[in-house]
């Protein structure tokens, strides 16, 4: 295969078999779930493909490939991926057929339509993470909210349509501010000498986007990150995430947690940082301070949650909290933590959501207080109820350890936070292991005190096959987590790089103690021991 169209046939895969589906009648179920599966399937062989042809020591983007598309407007059909894409969008395409196939007896109804939104889902979910021109992103960004608008509202619980609708406004408020920034950027450019034109261009306007004057870079800077914090959600941005959350399908949790969310803190590592450097020094203390909150507060509500999936959803507030505090720690160690955070919440959490999937389609309840003693007629659920959990926590030796490490790690030496921000951001760490193992001591030990608890089914091969994958990665990543942070240290670096260079550039001064070291260099102190 030609590599420069991999990217394109990775993308638009799904969508192809989204489109064949058509001809299956809706009534042959079983052919419509083997051919959405086996499509899903052949896109994550092909993610595995990229993965392996990927050059872990080249930071620039890959698999480049470039058409004109609305030429009067100088906007191309341009993608690529780096570091930062790349373990992102294996993410996408490895929990896209776990979702799919833990639907496959849950979905009952309208199950040609759930698979072709799926498929769509996905295909959207890759364009956003290849796009690299701003219209192009802005374009996949967008239609990935239709098909998960319609999995939470025909397939979720009984507030669905609400939840649903709560989504989509949230999202696309957010989104309208950023498509003005984009047109303001596009405008720019024809403004200035070089490119002299409009253009959306992501790679022109790496070098474009720092020379706009502080005053007006702080508005787009604020348009930008206002959308992506919606999509995180960071705190006090977060309010629709539970109702999502306990409304969608568990196909649809999954996917929410473990891949659209990460549009929200990959947009701010793609777009924020590289584009408004000045901004983002201007505002860095300040959104740290919303990251610390937000990791406090999702954790002390997590605590109170008698609905296990609401429990969970919350959690999510509190570890991408983590994500944020990591990208904005501007180190190398930082910027690490978080990428290989996102795919470790996306696993994790995606694994909590699929568990408490399974418990409900035996109980049709998540209420805590109804469960007890599952321990001794599940085992094999509880045990991989335990792992993923003490996963979530960040347990030594899971994959959840090596992120938050990272991130701390990056965040406590960075030249830009007070320590204090790391401090208090561990004490989460502390919360997590509270809120988490209190919820499974409640559910899984004591007394089977309901006699509807007494006579449920372990595990069936299907749903081990949908947990048993997850579970090798976590273990995977927390033994031996070299094999994905080779990929993304090159990425990482030049993220730091550019930003600090183009902080040397403007002269700008820090106000902190650490101001005074000299911001030309690179990483942190513990990225020079490295």
């Amino acid at each position: 295969m030609n590599q420069s169209f991999i990217l394109t046939a990775l993308i638009f895969l799904p969508l192809v078999g989204a489109v064949g589906l058509f001809t299956i009648r809706r009534e042959n179920l079983t052919a419509i779930k083997s051919v959405g599966l086996a499509f899903s399937l052949l896109t994550l062989i092909l993610s595995l493909f990229i993965f392996y042809k990927f050059d872990a020591a080249t930071a620039g983007m890959q698999f480049w490939l470039s058409i004109p598309w609305i030429q009067s407007l100088n906007v191309n059909y341009t993608v690529g991926i780096d570091g930062i894409s790349l373990l992102l969008v294996l993410l996408t395409t490895f929990l896209t057929p776990i979702a799919m196939l833990s639907a496959w007896n849950s979905i009952q109804h309208r199950v040609r339509e759930f698979t072709i939104m799926v498929l769509l889902l996905e295909t959207g979910m890759l364009g956003v993470f290849c796009a690299l021109d701003l219209i192009l992103f802005y374009m996949f960004w967008e239609a990935m909210l239709i098909p998960m608008y319609f999995i939470i509202g025909i397939w979720g619980g009984g507030n669905r349509i609400y939840a649903a609708v709560k989504f989509f406004v949230y999202t696309m408020f957010g989104s309208l501010l950023m498509l003005v920034a984009i047109i303001w950027l596009g405008y720019y450019a024809s403004t200035v000498p070089s490119p002299g034109r409009f253009t959306t261009d992501l790679v022109q306007l790496y070098t474009l986007g720092p020379q706009i004057p502080v005053a007006i870079q702080t508005w787009m800077f604020l348009a930008f990150t206002l959308s992506f914090a919606i999509k995180i959600p960071l705190f006090p941005f977060h309010t629709w995430l539970p109702d999502a959350h306990v409304e969608a399908p568990t196909a649809g949790s999954v996917i929410l947690a473990g891949v659209l969310l990460k549009m929200g803190t990959y947009g701010l590592l793609r777009f924020c940082l590289p584009l408004f450097p000045q901004a983002t020094l201007i505002f860095m203390p300040y959104i740290a301070a919303l990251a610390v909150i937000g990791i406090i507060y999702g954790a002390l509500v997590s605590m109170v949650q008698t609905d296990i999936k609401k429990l969970v959803a919350y959690s999510s507030v509190s570890h991408l909290g983590f994500v944020v505090l990591g990208i904005f720690a501007l180190t190398v160690e930082g910027v690490q933590g978080s990428i290989i955070q996102m795919v470790n919440h996306g696993l994790s959490t995606g694994a909590l959501f699929l568990i408490v999937g399974m418990i409900y389609d035996r109980r049709h309840t998540r209420d805590i207080t109804e469960f007890g003693g599952l321990a001794k007629v599940v085992p094999i659920l509880c045990t991989f109820f335990m792992i993923v959990s003490l996963s979530s926590i960040g347990l030594p030796g899971l994959n959840g350890f090596v992120g938050e490490f990272l991130i701390l790690l990056g965040s406590f030496y960075s030249r830009y936070l007070n320590q204090w921000f790391t401090i208090v951001a561990a004490t989460g760490v502390i919360f997590a292991a509270v809120y988490l193992l209190w919820m499974y001591q409640r559910v899984v030990f004591g007394k089977v005190s309901n006699p509807a608890n007494q006579n449920l089914s372990d595990l069936s091969l299907r749903e081990l096959a949908v947990l048993v994958p997850v579970v090798l990665f976590i273990v995977w990543i927390g033994v031996y987590p070299g094999t994905f942070l080779k990929k993304t240290e090159a990425s990482a670096q030049q993220v730091v790089l550019r930003a600090n260079s183009q902080l040397q550039l403007r002269n700008l001064t820090l106000n902190n103690p650490m101001s005074r070291i000299d911001i030309g260099e690179t990483g942190s102190k513990a990225g020079s021991n490295k």
